[in-house]
Formats: structure tokens, C-alpha cells, sequence
């Protein structure tokens, strides 16, 4: 007989105990080791399939990773800001800060995430522009004779679309 994984013996307990008892033991293990539990584990705690079905993958991930948990936490706490959710910065930056992370390094993340997420959205306003700024909004047909510029008189023309020329 084959041994037993450490994912196939958590779904033996989990058989074994049932999910409320399942989920009642993980909610006070994730308190106990980050001093609170988030609130999305809180709400997905009145349907213990969802909360432990979540919680298998987020552990598959993190318990497989190559990385060490406080650089785990630190990326975690970087994708937070950069999707400015306040509430999941402030529990990674807790969980990194536990994990061994500087204030240092939680600076660091904090900057980098500002600096891709500000990338990203010159980014995508760049391709946007590229793509779209000689098509006509209204009937998606091409804009000419945009001007790069305001004429020297200060005032700016409008541009022409192909159905609906000035």
C-alpha cells in the first residue's frame, strides 16, 4: 500500500471530522497563527464547503512553493496594493511582518507594486490610444486629419470622421 500525502491525509481528517468541525479547527488556526481572521475567510466561514475548498488551494499553493512564506506574503502583500485593497494589504503586511519580513522589505514591496501598477495603467492607456484614437466613437469608422498639436493661434480644430465630415 502506498503511503499517504499530506493533501490525501487533510481530506482523510476532513471525511473523518466533517466540514463545520473542519472549518470550525481551521478558522482558529489561521487566528492563532496570523492574530486574526480575514474577513472573506469569516464570510465564506457560513459555507464551510466553500471556506475549505478555498483554503485546500490557497495551502496547495503556498505549502508547494519554492518560496520561503515571508516572500510568499511579501508578493501577497505587493498584489494588494497594486489592487488597492486595504484590508488585504494591511493582513499580508501582519503576515509578512510574523513571517520575518523587515519594515524594510514591506516598504519595498509596497513600492514596487506602486510601480508596476502604475506601468500597467500607462500601459494599457497607451494601447488604448494606439488602437483607438483614430476611430470614430460613434460609428467606429476612421477620424482624419486629427492634429498633433493646437495651430499656432491657440485654438484647436476637430477632427473629421468619414461619415460625418465637418
Amino acid at each position: 500500500m502506498k503511503a499517504k500525502n499530506g493533501f490525501e491525509t487533510i481530506l482523510d481528517r476532513i471525511a473523518q471530522n466533517g466540514v463545520e468541525e473542519t472549518a470550525d479547527e481551521w478558522m482558529e488556526a489561521i487566528e492563532e497563527d496570523y492574530g486574526r481572521v480575514p474577513l472573506i475567510f469569516q464570510r465564506m466561514r457560513k459555507r464551510p464547503d466553500v471556506l475549505i475548498s478555498h483554503l485546500l488551494y490557497k495551502n496547495s499553493v503556498v505549502k508547494t512553493s519554492k518560496l520561503e512564506a515571508k516572500y510568499v506574503e511579501l508578493i501577497c502583500l505587493a498584489v494588494s496594493a497594486a489592487l488597492k485593497c486595504n484590508h488585504c494589504i494591511e493582513y499580508h503586511m501582519q503576515a509578512a511582518l510574523r513571517m520575518g519580513a523587515t519594515k524594510d522589505e514591506v516598504m519595498e514591496a509596497i513600492l514596487v507594486a506602486g510601480l508596476t501598477a502604475q506601468s500597467s495603467v500607462l500601459a494599457d492607456a497607451y494601447r488604448t490610444y494606439d488602437d483607438k484614437i483614430n476611430e470614430c466613437m460613434t460609428c467606429g469608422d476612421e477620424i482624419v486629419n486629427i492634429p498633433d498639436k493646437e495651430d499656432e493661434s491657440g485654438t484647436q480644430s476637430s477632427p473629421d470622421c468619414m461619415i460625418n465630415p465637418r
